[in-house]
């Protein structure tokens, strides 16, 4: 089964997505193809083999009726992302023909142990997996997934968790918390949702986690409304776009282990250059983000190999992909004629 399953993912990560050029519903997100990503861990030697930075930039023209919001989804990016990398751009009315820059490119975040499946980084928005782990020096394969996340006044925890179960068409039956909320705020006063049901906010598929809360218990699910994907709008759960649900629930099997994380700023390397990528710290919890950021790279065992002028403006900039902050002069593939963009990384062997 395992080895079936690495033979699928690699088979697509081999396919790219290609500018969709037709008007955006709901059967063309379903096109969208599956990606999947090698890495390599340390192994305790400095060399070319480490490859802890996934993806890489793209580019695409706004065409006729597009909105930043269908862009993002269709290239599987949260709306945090695309808004990051391009705040100048009307949301709903992008200039047609311009050449938007689409940060696909990530790095991995750290795990606490190296048999996590799952890690979720909550100040990116963004669900890492993999479907199995690479040993040191070894190569594996991840595949990533932008998320909707807890609300300010909500916030999902950090915690490991398992996956304890899967449920198709689930219905929501309304926790008391969030019952009264609906009530003081909209009116609605259902104690249920049936599955398959429109406004169901779980969407058509749920992993529950080996977690609870006052508000009930924690879950990776789809949404009912794709665009809250890359905002913080839930009571703790970790929303997908439901094409990625689909294929994630098909995936994951019961009893996979994971870890919600906060990690604003992560640190990879690949091609023996170092990269910092710099999230905002959006629940607030990073008292010193300069010592927070000096103390992640030193704990990656590359502080030797950084530019600390270069970290410090990657982490003033927050620009969310990943920058090359090694301790040499460099070219960056996007030009600097916007702020947070930094030196991103070409494809892998190109």
């Amino acid at each position: 089964m395992k080895r079936h399953l690495l033979c699928v993912v690699w088979g697509l990560s081999l396919l790219l997505v290609g500018q969709p050029g037709f008007a955006w519903d709901e059967a063309r997100f379903t096109q969208k193809k599956t990606m999947a990503y090698s890495y390599a861990l340390p192994d305790g030697q400095e060399n070319g083999q480490i490859k802890t930075v996934i993806g890489s930039p793209r580019t695409y023209t706004v065409q006729t009726k597009d909105t930043l919001l269908d862009i993002a989804r269709y290239f599987d990016l949260g709306f945090n992302e695309i808004r990051a990398a391009h705040p100048q751009l009307d949301t709903w009315l992008p200039e047609v023909g311009s050449e938007i820059r689409l940060p696909t490119f990530w790095v991995l975040p750290k795990t606490r142990s190296a048999g996590v499946n799952i890690v979720v980084n909550i100040p990116e928005m963004r669900l890492y997996y993999f479907p199995t782990r690479a040993k040191h020096g070894a190569q594996a394969l991840a595949m990533t997934y932008p998320v909707g996340l807890g609300r300010e006044d909500w916030p999902t925890p950090q915690t490991p968790f398992r996956i304890r179960g899967k449920t198709a068409n689930p219905t929501w039956v309304i926790p008391q918390s969030i019952r009264q909320e609906r009530i003081q705020e909209k009116g609605w006063s259902e104690t249920s949702i049936p599955g398959g049901s429109p406004a169901n906010p779980l969407g058509k598929y749920r992993l529950e986690l080996s977690l609870s809360q006052a508000s009930g218990a924690y879950a990776i699910h789809g949404t009912n409304n794709p665009w809250a994907v890359g905002r913080m709008v839930t009571h703790g759960c970790i929303r997908l776009y439901p094409e990625d649900i689909a294929r994630f629930f098909e995936l994951v099997p019961v009893g996979s282990s994971g870890e919600l994380t906060y990690q604003p700023v992560k640190v990879g390397m690949q091609h023996g250059r170092v990269y910092v990528e710099v999230h905002a710290d959006i629940y607030g919890l990073v008292d010193d983000p300069w010592a927070d950021a000096q103390r992640v790279v030193q704990d990656s065992g590359w502080a030797h190999l950084v530019d600390p002028a270069r970290l410090l403006r990657a982490l003033r900039e927050q620009s969310g992909v990943p920058v090359d902050v090694t301790a040499e002069p460099l070219t960056a593939l996007w030009d600097d004629d916007r702020p947070g963009k930094g030196n991103v990384i070409p494809e892998h062997g190109k």
